[in-house]
Protein backbone atom coordinates (compact mmCIF):
# COMPACT_ATOMS: atom_id res chain seq x y z
CA UNK A 1 0.00 0.00 0.00
CA UNK A 2 2.61 2.58 1.06
CA UNK A 3 5.20 1.38 -2.06
CA UNK A 4 1.98 2.01 -4.46
CA UNK A 5 1.22 5.57 -2.62
CA UNK A 6 4.71 6.12 -3.41
CA UNK A 7 4.97 5.09 -6.98
CA UNK A 8 1.45 6.83 -7.76
CA UNK A 9 2.96 10.41 -6.13
CA UNK A 10 6.03 10.18 -8.03
CA UNK A 11 4.37 9.60 -10.94
CA UNK A 12 2.28 12.68 -10.27
CA UNK A 13 5.50 14.79 -9.90
CA UNK A 14 7.01 13.56 -13.47
CA UNK A 15 4.03 14.64 -15.26
CA UNK A 16 4.01 18.16 -13.10
CA UNK A 17 7.80 18.72 -14.03
CA UNK A 18 7.12 17.85 -17.83
CA UNK A 19 9.99 15.75 -17.47
CA UNK A 20 9.55 12.62 -20.54
CA UNK A 21 10.94 9.26 -19.18
CA UNK A 22 7.99 7.01 -20.23
CA UNK A 23 5.76 7.33 -22.83
CA UNK A 24 2.34 8.91 -22.78
CA UNK A 25 0.64 5.57 -23.04
CA UNK A 26 2.60 3.90 -20.92
CA UNK A 27 2.12 6.40 -18.64
CA UNK A 28 -1.79 5.81 -18.81
CA UNK A 29 -1.52 2.38 -18.38
CA UNK A 30 0.41 2.35 -15.25
CA UNK A 31 -1.74 4.65 -14.00
CA UNK A 32 -4.64 2.56 -14.86
CA UNK A 33 -3.12 -0.34 -13.15
CA UNK A 34 -2.12 1.87 -10.39
CA UNK A 35 -5.61 3.32 -9.38
CA UNK A 36 -7.45 -0.25 -9.95
CA UNK A 37 -4.74 -1.83 -7.19
CA UNK A 38 -5.65 0.52 -4.52
CA UNK A 39 -9.06 0.53 -4.81
CA UNK A 40 -8.89 -3.07 -4.62
CA UNK A 41 -6.54 -2.62 -1.60
CA UNK A 42 -8.88 0.43 -0.59
CA UNK A 43 -11.99 -2.75 -0.44
CA UNK A 44 -9.78 -4.74 1.56
CA UNK A 45 -8.87 -3.17 4.29
CA UNK A 46 -12.36 -1.79 4.52
CA UNK A 47 -13.67 -5.70 4.46
CA UNK A 48 -11.09 -6.41 7.13
CA UNK A 49 -12.16 -3.63 9.06
CA UNK A 50 -15.59 -4.60 8.95
CA UNK A 51 -15.22 -8.33 9.55
CA UNK A 52 -12.82 -7.11 12.86
CA UNK A 53 -15.99 -4.98 13.83
CA UNK A 54 -18.43 -7.41 13.79
CA UNK A 55 -16.49 -9.56 15.62
CA UNK A 56 -16.55 -7.18 18.53
CA UNK A 57 -20.01 -6.88 18.43
CA UNK A 58 -20.73 -10.06 18.27
CA UNK A 59 -18.77 -11.41 21.37
CA UNK A 60 -20.78 -12.69 24.07
CA UNK A 61 -21.40 -9.79 26.52
CA UNK A 62 -21.85 -10.48 30.39
CA UNK A 63 -25.43 -9.78 32.17
CA UNK A 64 -25.59 -6.23 33.11
CA UNK A 65 -28.11 -4.37 35.84
CA UNK A 66 -30.56 -2.43 35.37
CA UNK A 67 -32.35 -0.26 38.31
CA UNK A 68 -35.75 1.36 37.97
CA UNK A 69 -35.19 4.14 40.28
CA UNK A 70 -37.45 5.17 42.94
CA UNK A 71 -41.21 5.36 41.65
CA UNK A 72 -44.50 5.97 43.85
CA UNK A 73 -47.07 2.66 43.64
CA UNK A 74 -49.18 1.59 45.87
CA UNK A 75 -49.00 4.52 48.32
CA UNK A 76 -45.09 3.86 48.61
CA UNK A 77 -42.16 4.12 46.93
CA UNK A 78 -40.55 1.12 44.39
CA UNK A 79 -37.90 0.02 42.76
CA UNK A 80 -37.08 -2.58 40.78
CA UNK A 81 -33.33 -3.71 39.47
CA UNK A 82 -33.49 -6.65 37.11
CA UNK A 83 -29.84 -8.47 35.50
CA UNK A 84 -30.78 -9.00 31.75
CA UNK A 85 -28.74 -9.71 28.56
CA UNK A 86 -28.86 -6.20 28.08
CA UNK A 87 -29.60 -2.66 29.13
CA UNK A 88 -32.81 -2.57 26.40
CA UNK A 89 -34.42 -5.49 27.48
CA UNK A 90 -33.89 -4.93 31.28
CA UNK A 91 -35.82 -1.84 30.82
CA UNK A 92 -38.01 -3.57 28.77
CA UNK A 93 -38.52 -6.39 31.74
CA UNK A 94 -38.95 -3.30 34.25
CA UNK A 95 -41.55 -1.39 32.95
CA UNK A 96 -43.73 -4.87 32.55
CA UNK A 97 -43.24 -5.48 36.03
CA UNK A 98 -44.57 -2.00 37.16
CA UNK A 99 -47.36 -2.08 34.40
CA UNK A 100 -48.64 -5.53 36.72
CA UNK A 101 -48.13 -3.73 39.96
CA UNK A 102 -50.09 -0.82 38.90
CA UNK A 103 -52.93 -3.34 37.56
CA UNK A 104 -53.08 -4.71 40.54
CA UNK A 105 -52.92 -1.04 42.58
CA UNK A 106 -55.61 -0.02 40.03
CA UNK A 107 -58.18 -3.24 40.80
CA UNK A 108 -57.10 -3.68 44.71
CA UNK A 109 -56.44 0.28 45.94
CA UNK A 110 -59.52 1.02 48.27
CA UNK A 111 -58.83 5.10 47.58
CA UNK A 112 -60.15 4.09 43.55
CA UNK A 113 -64.12 4.57 43.47
CA UNK A 114 -63.85 2.39 40.28
CA UNK A 115 -61.59 -0.28 41.48
CA UNK A 116 -62.94 -3.65 41.84
CA UNK A 117 -62.47 -3.72 45.84
CA UNK A 118 -64.50 -0.24 46.25
CA UNK A 119 -67.03 -2.36 44.05
CA UNK A 120 -67.31 -5.20 46.44
CA UNK A 121 -67.43 -2.68 49.47
CA UNK A 122 -70.21 -0.71 47.98
CA UNK A 123 -72.40 -3.43 46.59
CA UNK A 124 -71.03 -6.80 48.17
CA UNK A 125 -74.16 -6.93 50.73
CA UNK A 126 -76.98 -6.07 48.19
CA UNK A 127 -75.68 -8.95 45.97
CA UNK A 128 -72.73 -11.01 45.22
CA UNK A 129 -69.88 -9.35 42.89
CA UNK A 130 -68.17 -10.99 40.50
CA UNK A 131 -64.32 -9.86 40.60
CA UNK A 132 -61.56 -10.91 38.35
CA UNK A 133 -59.20 -14.24 38.92
CA UNK A 134 -56.85 -12.20 40.37
CA UNK A 135 -58.84 -10.10 43.43
CA UNK A 136 -60.49 -13.79 43.59
CA UNK A 137 -57.31 -15.55 44.21
CA UNK A 138 -55.99 -12.73 46.78
CA UNK A 139 -59.03 -12.84 48.71
CA UNK A 140 -59.44 -16.76 49.00
CA UNK A 141 -55.55 -17.08 50.20
CA UNK A 142 -56.74 -14.20 52.72
CA UNK A 143 -59.17 -16.25 54.56
CA UNK A 144 -56.82 -19.32 54.83
CA UNK A 145 -54.41 -17.43 56.47
CA UNK A 146 -57.36 -15.27 58.88
CA UNK A 147 -58.01 -19.54 59.64
CA UNK A 148 -53.68 -20.09 60.18
CA UNK A 149 -53.29 -17.37 62.27
CA UNK A 150 -56.57 -17.80 64.17
CA UNK A 151 -58.22 -14.20 63.10
CA UNK A 152 -54.52 -12.23 63.76
CA UNK A 153 -54.77 -11.61 59.78
CA UNK A 154 -57.84 -10.30 58.92
CA UNK A 155 -58.65 -8.46 55.51
CA UNK A 156 -62.29 -7.47 57.04
CA UNK A 157 -60.69 -4.92 59.09
CA UNK A 158 -62.21 -1.50 56.70
CA UNK A 159 -64.44 -0.88 59.43
CA UNK A 160 -62.18 -0.36 62.17
CA UNK A 161 -59.61 1.34 59.97
CA UNK A 162 -62.57 3.62 58.39
CA UNK A 163 -63.14 4.39 62.30
CA UNK A 164 -60.02 5.06 63.83
CA UNK A 165 -59.24 7.55 60.18
CA UNK A 166 -62.27 9.18 61.39
CA UNK A 167 -60.67 9.67 65.16
CA UNK A 168 -57.47 11.14 64.11
CA UNK A 169 -59.37 14.26 61.95
CA UNK A 170 -61.09 14.80 64.90
CA UNK A 171 -58.48 14.33 66.97
CA UNK A 172 -60.82 11.95 69.39
CA UNK A 173 -60.29 9.05 70.84
CA UNK A 174 -63.14 6.37 69.21
CA UNK A 175 -65.53 5.22 72.12
CA UNK A 176 -66.32 1.98 73.57
CA UNK A 177 -69.56 1.91 71.89
CA UNK A 178 -67.76 2.73 68.33
CA UNK A 179 -65.50 0.48 68.66
CA UNK A 180 -68.08 -2.00 69.40
CA UNK A 181 -70.17 -1.40 66.10
CA UNK A 182 -66.96 -1.42 63.86
CA UNK A 183 -66.55 -5.09 65.45
CA UNK A 184 -70.02 -6.09 64.14
CA UNK A 185 -69.16 -5.46 60.57
CA UNK A 186 -65.67 -7.22 60.94
CA UNK A 187 -64.64 -10.83 60.89
CA UNK A 188 -63.46 -12.99 57.94
CA UNK A 189 -65.78 -15.90 58.78
CA UNK A 190 -68.85 -13.12 57.08
CA UNK A 191 -67.71 -13.36 53.83
CA UNK A 192 -69.55 -15.34 51.39
CA UNK A 193 -67.32 -16.73 48.64
CA UNK A 194 -68.65 -18.20 45.70
CA UNK A 195 -65.74 -20.12 43.83
CA UNK A 196 -67.79 -21.13 40.88
CA UNK A 197 -68.92 -17.58 39.73
CA UNK A 198 -66.10 -16.04 41.34
CA UNK A 199 -67.99 -13.83 43.43
CA UNK A 200 -68.15 -12.03 47.12
CA UNK A 201 -70.91 -11.11 48.92
CA UNK A 202 -71.27 -9.86 52.77
CA UNK A 203 -73.36 -11.02 55.37
CA UNK A 204 -73.35 -7.96 57.79
CA UNK A 205 -73.95 -4.78 55.99
CA UNK A 206 -71.47 -1.85 56.60
CA UNK A 207 -68.80 -4.58 56.42
CA UNK A 208 -65.45 -3.52 53.70
CA UNK A 209 -62.75 -5.72 52.82
CA UNK A 210 -59.15 -3.78 52.97
CA UNK A 211 -56.12 -5.38 51.52
CA UNK A 212 -53.54 -3.33 53.28
CA UNK A 213 -51.77 -6.23 54.66
CA UNK A 214 -51.38 -8.69 51.62
CA UNK A 215 -51.54 -6.85 48.29
CA UNK A 216 -47.40 -5.20 47.99
CA UNK A 217 -46.78 -8.93 48.98
CA UNK A 218 -49.21 -10.52 46.05
CA UNK A 219 -48.45 -7.59 43.39
CA UNK A 220 -44.57 -8.59 43.83
CA UNK A 221 -44.88 -11.87 43.45
CA UNK A 222 -46.79 -11.45 40.61
CA UNK A 223 -44.03 -9.11 38.91
CA UNK A 224 -41.67 -11.68 39.68
CA UNK A 225 -43.59 -14.22 37.46
CA UNK A 226 -43.66 -11.75 34.61
CA UNK A 227 -40.23 -11.41 34.93
CA UNK A 228 -39.15 -14.77 34.73
CA UNK A 229 -41.51 -15.24 32.16
CA UNK A 230 -40.17 -12.56 30.42
CA UNK A 231 -36.36 -14.11 30.51
CA UNK A 232 -34.86 -12.14 33.30
CA UNK A 233 -31.67 -13.94 34.38
CA UNK A 234 -32.60 -12.00 38.26
CA UNK A 235 -34.05 -9.32 40.04
CA UNK A 236 -35.03 -7.39 43.55
CA UNK A 237 -38.12 -6.12 43.96
CA UNK A 238 -39.07 -3.60 46.59
CA UNK A 239 -42.44 -2.18 47.03
CA UNK A 240 -42.29 -0.41 50.68
CA UNK A 241 -39.92 -2.54 52.17
CA UNK A 242 -41.79 -6.10 50.87
CA UNK A 243 -39.07 -7.91 48.77
CA UNK A 244 -38.76 -10.78 46.37
CA UNK A 245 -35.42 -11.52 44.74
CA UNK A 246 -34.42 -14.34 42.63
CA UNK A 247 -31.51 -15.62 40.73
CA UNK A 248 -30.95 -17.73 37.59
CA UNK A 249 -27.69 -19.44 36.80
CA UNK A 250 -25.09 -17.49 34.54
CA UNK A 251 -25.94 -14.16 36.58
CA UNK A 252 -23.01 -12.20 37.93
CA UNK A 253 -24.07 -11.79 41.02
CA UNK A 254 -24.60 -15.20 43.54
CA UNK A 255 -27.17 -13.28 46.00
CA UNK A 256 -28.70 -9.99 47.28
CA UNK A 257 -28.13 -8.28 50.42
CA UNK A 258 -30.42 -5.91 52.31
CA UNK A 259 -30.34 -4.08 55.87
CA UNK A 260 -33.33 -4.26 58.40
CA UNK A 261 -33.58 -1.03 59.54
CA UNK A 262 -33.57 -0.39 63.57
CA UNK A 263 -36.50 0.98 65.18
CA UNK A 264 -35.06 2.51 68.05
CA UNK A 265 -32.89 4.21 65.96
CA UNK A 266 -35.17 5.58 62.45
CA UNK A 267 -35.97 8.81 61.49
CA UNK A 268 -39.31 9.00 60.18
CA UNK A 269 -37.86 12.18 58.14
CA UNK A 270 -34.75 11.14 56.87
CA UNK A 271 -34.07 9.10 53.75
CA UNK A 272 -31.50 6.63 55.60
CA UNK A 273 -31.65 5.05 58.35
CA UNK A 274 -29.60 3.08 60.64
CA UNK A 275 -29.19 -1.00 59.80
CA UNK A 276 -28.61 -3.54 62.62
CA UNK A 277 -28.71 -7.13 60.47
CA UNK A 278 -27.88 -7.34 56.86
CA UNK A 279 -29.57 -9.80 55.33
CA UNK A 280 -27.79 -12.07 51.97
CA UNK A 281 -30.59 -13.72 50.30
CA UNK A 282 -30.97 -15.49 46.57
CA UNK A 283 -34.58 -16.76 45.69
CA UNK A 284 -36.78 -15.61 48.71
CA UNK A 285 -38.77 -13.00 49.97
CA UNK A 286 -38.55 -10.60 52.56
CA UNK A 287 -41.10 -8.38 54.57
CA UNK A 288 -40.79 -5.91 57.49
CA UNK A 289 -43.51 -4.47 59.27
CA UNK A 290 -43.43 -2.27 62.51
CA UNK A 291 -45.18 0.72 64.22
CA UNK A 292 -42.10 3.01 64.07
CA UNK A 293 -42.92 4.22 60.62
CA UNK A 294 -46.62 4.31 59.68
CA UNK A 295 -49.17 5.67 62.76
CA UNK A 296 -51.78 7.81 63.60
CA UNK A 297 -51.96 10.70 66.85
CA UNK A 298 -55.05 10.88 68.39
CA UNK A 299 -54.55 13.45 71.84
CA UNK A 300 -51.11 12.28 71.83
CA UNK A 301 -51.55 8.82 71.84
CA UNK A 302 -49.64 6.35 69.14
CA UNK A 303 -51.95 4.10 67.09
CA UNK A 304 -49.69 2.29 64.65
CA UNK A 305 -51.30 0.83 61.50
CA UNK A 306 -51.59 -2.67 62.28
CA UNK A 307 -54.53 -3.36 63.77
CA UNK A 308 -55.62 -6.35 66.07
CA UNK A 309 -59.18 -7.55 64.59
CA UNK A 310 -59.75 -8.95 67.94
CA UNK A 311 -59.38 -5.91 70.18
CA UNK A 312 -60.62 -3.61 67.24
CA UNK A 313 -57.52 -1.36 68.32
CA UNK A 314 -53.43 -1.35 67.17
CA UNK A 315 -51.23 -3.91 67.80
CA UNK A 316 -48.64 -2.99 70.64
CA UNK A 317 -46.41 -5.13 71.87
CA UNK A 318 -43.69 -5.61 68.90
CA UNK A 319 -41.65 -3.15 66.94
CA UNK A 320 -40.46 -4.50 64.29
CA UNK A 321 -41.68 -8.05 62.41
CA UNK A 322 -39.43 -9.62 59.82
CA UNK A 323 -40.79 -12.73 57.76
CA UNK A 324 -38.65 -14.36 55.30
CA UNK A 325 -40.24 -16.99 53.13
CA UNK A 326 -40.71 -18.16 49.32
CA UNK A 327 -43.43 -16.41 48.81
CA UNK A 328 -43.84 -12.35 49.11
CA UNK A 329 -47.59 -12.92 49.70
CA UNK A 330 -46.87 -15.35 52.55
CA UNK A 331 -44.03 -13.05 53.97
CA UNK A 332 -46.98 -9.59 53.96
CA UNK A 333 -49.47 -11.62 55.53
CA UNK A 334 -47.59 -13.39 58.20
CA UNK A 335 -45.75 -10.19 59.18
CA UNK A 336 -48.74 -8.53 59.76
CA UNK A 337 -49.75 -11.59 61.48
CA UNK A 338 -47.27 -11.98 64.31
CA UNK A 339 -47.44 -8.47 65.16
CA UNK A 340 -51.10 -8.86 66.12
CA UNK A 341 -49.66 -12.37 67.96
CA UNK A 342 -47.04 -10.90 70.13
CA UNK A 343 -43.69 -12.56 70.10
CA UNK A 344 -44.29 -15.79 71.57
CA UNK A 345 -47.72 -16.71 69.66
CA UNK A 346 -46.28 -15.39 66.85
CA UNK A 347 -42.59 -17.15 67.23
CA UNK A 348 -44.27 -20.03 67.57
CA UNK A 349 -46.59 -20.18 64.64
CA UNK A 350 -43.46 -19.51 62.25
CA UNK A 351 -41.51 -22.60 63.71
CA UNK A 352 -44.24 -24.25 62.52
CA UNK A 353 -44.19 -22.98 59.45
CA UNK A 354 -42.08 -24.82 56.46
CA UNK A 355 -39.36 -22.55 54.92
CA UNK A 356 -40.33 -19.21 56.80
CA UNK A 357 -38.20 -17.85 59.38
CA UNK A 358 -38.65 -14.72 61.47
CA UNK A 359 -36.47 -11.63 63.20
CA UNK A 360 -38.80 -9.56 65.24
CA UNK A 361 -38.02 -6.60 67.77
CA UNK A 362 -40.05 -6.29 70.81
CA UNK A 363 -41.87 -2.64 71.71
CA UNK A 364 -39.99 0.11 73.08
CA UNK A 365 -38.15 0.78 75.85
CA UNK A 366 -36.86 -2.72 75.73
CA UNK A 367 -36.44 -3.37 72.13
CA UNK A 368 -35.52 -6.97 72.82
CA UNK A 369 -34.40 -8.98 69.47
CA UNK A 370 -35.96 -12.65 69.13
CA UNK A 371 -35.40 -14.42 65.96
CA UNK A 372 -36.51 -18.49 64.57
CA UNK A 373 -33.89 -21.29 64.92
CA UNK A 374 -32.84 -20.94 61.10
CA UNK A 375 -33.13 -17.53 60.63
CA UNK A 376 -29.48 -17.23 60.83
CA UNK A 377 -29.09 -19.21 57.88
CA UNK A 378 -29.92 -15.39 56.21
CA UNK A 379 -27.93 -13.40 58.59
CA UNK A 380 -24.57 -11.89 57.13
CA UNK A 381 -22.32 -9.58 59.07
CA UNK A 382 -22.23 -8.98 62.54
CA UNK A 383 -25.70 -8.04 64.58
CA UNK A 384 -25.28 -4.08 65.66
CA UNK A 385 -28.43 -4.46 67.54
CA UNK A 386 -27.64 -3.61 71.28
CA UNK A 387 -30.44 -4.30 73.11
Amino acid sequence: MKISLFIAVFLIKIKTLNITLISDSMMNLLEHKINKWLICSGVAVLLIATSLLLRISSRPRGPVEINSGYRVVMGTLAQITVIAESGQRGREYIEAAFEKIRGIENNMSIYRGDSQISMINRDAFEKPVQVGDELFEIIERSIEFGEITGGAFDITIGPIEELYRSCEKQNTLPTKEQIARAKEKSGFEKLIIDKKNKSIRFSVEGMKIDLGGIAKGFAIDKAAEVLMNKGAMGAMIDVGGDIRCFIKPGAKRKSWKIGLQNPKKVDKSALTDEYFLALELENIAVTTSGDYRRFVLIEGEKFSHIIDPAKATSSTTLSSVTIITSSATDADAFATAVSVMGGEKGLELIEKTKDTEAIIISAGPEFKLRKTSNADVYIKGSNKFEN
